[in-house]
C-alpha cells in the first residue's frame, strides 16, 4: 500500500466519521479540497486501510471525469490497479471486478440504480461527493436515499461530503446528523486584483468579450513571469479555454486544456505531477472535484455556466454568469494547497459586492423534465414527498409534467406509466429515450443509436449546424468525441430491440429521429424561395421564430428538424445551431400528436374583416387552408370582437349623436351610476349593450349599421331612475334668449355653447350643466359664424369684454345690431333690416 495515505489531512476526522456512522447511520463530512476527502475515506470505510469491518462503498461524483480521476487516485493510494479493490461505472463503461469493494459511479448512474433496485442491494455505505455544488441529480439521488433508509433498509449508512463549512443545512436534511470537519494544511493565498485597463461587453447568453479572453491570456503570462509554480487558470467553457489555449500556443511549457471532453491522455496528463512546468487551462470541474498538483498560482476569469429554460418556448441552454463568492474561494484555495500561492482575480474588486454569496442550485433553473419523470417513476409524481434541499419551481414542474405526458412517459394522474419506465431506464433525456425507443423500429435500431448520441452530447462547433453532416463526419472520425459517440452508440443499441425499416436515407433518418425527440422544434421557412444570398426565417411548431446562423452550413431548406436552439437575451427569434433538413411528410409523421384541423374565424387586421377557413396545422405551422362556408354565429362574434379590440370602438361603430359625448361627460363629473363609455369599458361591458345586434352581425359593415344610440340607451341607469335625468343632466341643446336651440359640445374638457353675439343680448346668468357643476364655456360668434371671444363667465364679458368685442366687428357686420348694453337689448337672429 502506498504511504501517501497516511500524509492525508482527512485522515485525522476518519475515527469521528466512524463513530458518527455507527450511532446514527448518517454523517456530513466536511473537508476542504486537497485533504484526501474523496479518495481516502471510501477506503476507510470500506476496510481497506486495516482497521473497521470490510463494507461496500458506493461513491457519487457529479462527473465522469471526476469517476474517473477518484477511481484510479484511489487504486494508486492501495498500490494496486483499477477494477480490482476499487473499480467506476459511468454511463456506457465500467470497470470493476469480483473483488472490487469501491465503486465510484456518477450520480446519474446511480438514480438509474436506485429505480432498479431501491434497496441497493449489498451496497453498504453510500458516499455523495462534492455535494455542495447542488447538482439536480445529486439533490434527487439524496431524496432518494433518505427513503431507502426510512421505509426500506434503515442500516444504509450515507455520508454527503462537501468541500465547503456551509453544512448546517445538510445536517438538518439528514435528520441532525452529526458534521465531521476535517482541516487541512492551508497555505495562505495572496490575493491580486487584476482587472482588465478598459471596459469588457458583460457576458451573453454562452458568449464571452473576446478582449476578456485576450486579458486573461495576459494575466497568465504575467503570473508565469512573477511566480514558480504551475498555474491554474478557471474559464468557464470549452470554446473559451482553446482561445486561450491559441493566445499562449508560443510558451515554453505545457499548455493543457482539462475539461469534461479533455482526451483521457490529457486528463491523466493534468492530475498527475510534472517535472515540466505547466499552464492548466479548466472548467470548474477542478473547482473541488479534482486535485491539480504542483499549483501554485491561479488566474480567475470570474465567470461560470448555468443552465437556462425558457419554458414558454420548450428552449434550454446554458449562459455564462458571474461566478459566486463561493466559488471563487474555491478556486483561489487551490492555489494554496501545497505552498503559499497567489490568486489573480480577472476583476474589479467591488464588482464582489454584487456578486451572489453561493451558485443557484440547478433545481432551480434547469428544464426538470428528468426529474420530474425520475419521481413519477419513484412513486412521488409531484415529489412534495422527497427530502430535497430546495423544493422544485411549480412552473418548472407543470411545464415537465405537460412534456412527460405529451410522451406517453405519464398518466393524467402524474403517474409512470410502462413506456415512462422504459424511457427513464435508457439513461437519456426523456426526449432523448423517446427518439431512441420510437426511432428504432422506423429507421434502425443501430442509426437511431448513432442520431440519439449525437443528441446526448452535442458535437464540437467546428463540424458545423448541419447534423446530416455531422453524423457522416463523426462514423468516420477517430478523434476523442467520436470515441465517445461509438460508445454510447453501442450502449444506445443494446437498449433497443429490432432493426426495424433500414431502406431511409441517411437524411431522412436523421430528420425524423430529431423531430421525434423535439416535435414542437420542427420548423417551416416562412420564405418558400428567398433571394439570393439571403436566408429565410423559420417558423417552429412551438410558434417561435428561428433564424439560421450567419456561418450555416446547411443552406436553403423548406423544412428543418431542430435539436438546439437557443434565444438570445433580447432577441424576438430563436438561434439554431442543429439541426437537419426534413421533409413535410417526415414532419407529418413525427409530429402527428401536433397535427390539428381547426375552423377559424378571425379578424384580419391587413383586410380589416372577418377571415373564416378551416386550417391543417402542425401546431402553429399553418398546412393548409380552404374557405369556411357556414362559420357558427358564436365564433363570427368573438372575431368581430377581436377586430373592435384591434382596431377600437370607435374606428368600427358610428356614433352619429353626441350621446356618447355626454355620457361620458357625466361620468367623469359625477361617476357612477352613470357609465364609463370608453373603448375598452364598451367592450368589457358588450354583452350589456352591444347585443343583440352584434351577434346578428357577420362582417365589418354590419358593425356600422348598428344603432349605436338605441343601443347605448341600455347601459342608462334605469334601475335607479337615474336615467331619466339625462336631459336635464347633459341636455343635448340649449335653448338661447334668441329661441334657438343650439346643440351643445361635450367632445372637450368642458362642455361648449357656440353662438353668436346677437343671440345671446339679455343673458346675464351663465348656464351649468351637472346640476349646477360645471358651467358651460361659451363660445360667441360673430355674425359670419367667426369666433369672437370665449367666456364662461357672462355676465363678466357683457360688462368687460363686450365693448372690445363691439368696436371691432360693428364696422364690419353694420347691418347687425350691436347695442351699448347687450344686458337689456332684445336678442335675435336676425339682420337690423330684417328685424
Amino acid at each position: 500500500m502506498n504511504p501517501a495515505w497516511r500524509e492525508l489531512p482527512v485522515r485525522s476526522a476518519l475515527p469521528a466519521l466512524s463513530d458518527a456512522l455507527e450511532s446514527g447511520g448518517v454523517a456530513v463530512l466536511a473537508a476542504p479540497p486537497g485533504t484526501g476527502k474523496t479518495t481516502l475515506v471510501p477506503l476507510a470505510l470500506a476496510g481497506l486501510l486495516g482497521t473497521g469491518p470490510s463494507l461496500r462503498v458506493l461513491v457519487a461524483e457529479p462527473r465522469r471525469l471526476a469517476v474517473r480521476a477518484a477511481a484510479r487516485r484511489m487504486a494508486w493510494l492501495l498500490g494496486s490497479s483499477v477494477g480490482r479493490e476499487v473499480g467506476y461505472t459511468v454511463r456506457g463503461e465500467r470497470k470493476v471486478g469480483p473483488s472490487t469493494v469501491v465503486e465510484v459511479v456518477t450520480t446519474g448512474v446511480l438514480l438509474q440504480r436506485l429505480q432498479r433496485d431501491q434497496e441497493l442491494t449489498g451496497v453498504d455505505v453510500v458516499v455523495l461527493d462534492e455535494c455542495h455544488e447542488r447538482h439536480l441529480d445529486a439533490d434527487t439521488a439524496l431524496a432518494f436515499l433518505l427513503d431507502v433508509r426510512a421505509a426500506l433498509r434503515p442500516e444504509l449508512r450515507l455520508v454527503c461530503a462537501s468541500a465547503t463549512s456551509d453544512t448546517a443545512a445538510w445536517a438538518e436534511l439528514l435528520g441532525g446528523a452529526p458534521v465531521v470537519e476535517a482541516h487541512g494544511v492551508s497555505h495562505p493565498v495572496e490575493v491580486e486584483w487584476a482587472p482588465p485597463a478598459r471596459a469588457v461587453r458583460p457576458a451573453h447568453g454562452t458568449r464571452v468579450d473576446f478582449a476578456l479572453l485576450d486579458h486573461v491570456a495576459s494575466v497568465v503570462r504575467r503570473a508565469l513571469a512573477s511566480h514558480d509554480g504551475d498555474v491554474l487558470c478557471f474559464l468557464p467553457g470549452v470554446g473559451e479555454i482553446a482561445r486561450v489555449a491559441g493566445q499562449l500556443s508560443d510558451l515554453p511549457c505545457d499548455v493543457l486544456q482539462l475539461h469534461g471532453r479533455a482526451p483521457q491522455s490529457v486528463q491523466d496528463a493534468a492530475l498527475t505531477p510534472s517535472t515540466s512546468r505547466r499552464v492548466v487551462l479548466s472548467t470548474a470541474v477542478a473547482e473541488s472535484s479534482l486535485t491539480v498538483p504542483g499549483v501554485r498560482v491561479v488566474v480567475d476569469a470570474g465567470l461560470a455556466r448555468e443552465p437556462r429554460t425558457d419554458h414558454a418556448r420548450g428552449l434550454s441552454a446554458l449562459v455564462t454568469v458571474r461566478a459566486s463568492l463561493a466559488a471563487a474561494r474555491q478556486r483561489s484555495g487551490r492555489a494554496g494547497r501545497e505552498a503559499p500561492g497567489t490568486v489573480y482575480r480577472c476583476w474589479h474588486e467591488a464588482e464582489d459586492a454584487r456578486a451572489a454569496r453561493f451558485p443557484t442550485p440547478e433545481i432551480a433553473l434547469a428544464d426538470l423534465t428528468s426529474f420530474a419523470l425520475q419521481a413519477a417513476c419513484w412513486g412521488d409524481s409531484d415529489a412534495t414527498g422527497l427530502a430535497l434541499p430546495d423544493a422544485p419551481p411549480a412552473g418548472a414542474m407543470a411545464a415537465a409534467r405537460q412534456t412527460l405526458l405529451a410522451l406517453g412517459a405519464v398518466s393524467a394522474d402524474g403517474r409512470a406509466t410502462p413506456r415512462g419506465i422504459r424511457l427513464a431506464r435508457t439513461g437519456l433525456h426523456p426526449r432523448l429515450g423517446r427518439a431512441l425507443v420510437d426511432g428504432a423500429p422506423a429507421v434502425g435500431a443501430r442509426r437511431a443509436a448513432e442520431i440519439v448520441a449525437l443528441l446526448s452530447e452535442e458535437p464540437p462547433r467546428a463540424l458545423g449546424d448541419d447534423l446530416t453532416a455531422v453524423w457522416r463526419a463523426v462514423r468516420s472520425s477517430q478523434d476523442p468525441y467520436s470515441s465517445r459517440w461509438r460508445d454510447e452508440v453501442r450502449r444506445l443499441e443494446r437498449a433497443t430491440s429490432g432493426e426495424g425499416i433500414t431502406s431511409l436515407p441517411d437524411s431522412t433518418a436523421a430528420g425524423l429521429v430529431i423531430a421525434l425527440a423535439f416535435p414542437e422544434r420542427i420548423a417551416r421557412a416562412r420564405v418558400e424561395k428567398p433571394e439570393p444570398g439571403e436566408r429565410s426565417p423559420y417558423l417552429m411548431a412551438s410558434g417561435t421564430a428561428a433564424d439560421l446562423a450567419p456561418d450555416t452550413r446547411l443552406g436553403h431548406h423548406p423544412w428543418l428538424a431542430i435539436a438546439v436552439a437557443d434565444r438570445p437575451a433580447g432577441s424576438p427569434s430563436a438561434r439554431i445551431r442543429h439541426a437537419a433538413a426534413m421533409d413535410e411528410d417526415t414532419a407529418r409523421l413525427a409530429g402527428a400528436a401536433l397535427l390539428a384541423t381547426r375552423s377559424e374565424v378571425r379578424w384580419d387586421t391587413r383586410q380589416g374583416e372577418v377571415v373564416s377557413r378551416q386550417v391543417d396545422s402542425l401546431g402553429a405551422i399553418e398546412l393548409s387552408s380552404t374557405p369556411l362556408n357556414r362559420p357558427t354565429p358564436t365564433l363570427i362574434r368573438a372575431a368581430l370582437l377581436e377586430g373592435l379590440t384591434r382596431e377600437g370602438v370607435s374606428s368600427l361603430l358610428t356614433f352619429p349623436t353626441n350621446l356618447r359625448e355626454r355620457l361620458a361627460f357625466l361620468h367623469t363629473t359625477l361617476g357612477a351610476p352613470w357609465p364609463d363609455v370608453s373603448d375598452e369599458a364598451l367592450l368589457a361591458r358588450a354583452d350589456e349593450w352591444l347585443d343583440p345586434e352584434l351577434s346578428r352581425a357577420r362582417r365589418r359593415s354590419d358593425l356600422a349599421r348598428i344603432d349605436t344610440t338605441a343601443a347605448l340607451q341600455r347601459l342608462l341607469p334605469w334601475s335607479t331612475g337615474e336615467a331619466g335625468r339625462l336631459d336635464e343632466l347633459a341636455p343635448e341643446r340649449l335653448t338661447v334668449p334668441s329661441g334657438s336651440k343650439i346643440r351643445v359640445d361635450y367632445g372637450t374638457d368642458r362642455p361648449v355653447l357656440a353662438a353668436k353675439v346677437q343671440e345671446l343680448f339679455g343673458w346675464t346668468t351663465t348656464p351649468t350643466l351637472a346640476g349646477g357643476r360645471v358651467p358651460v364655456t361659451i363660445h360667441l360668434l360673430s355674425p359670419a359664424g367667426r369666433p369672437a371671444a370665449v367666456t364662461s363667465d357672462l355676465a363678466s364679458f357683457w360688462q368687460s369684454g363686450y365693448k372690445a368685442v363691439r368696436a371691432d366687428l360693428r364696422g364690419r357686420y353694420p347691418r347687425h345690431p350691436w347695442p351699448e348694453d347687450p344686458t337689456t337689448a332684445e336678442p335675435t337672429r336676425r339682420t337690423n333690416a330684417r328685424k
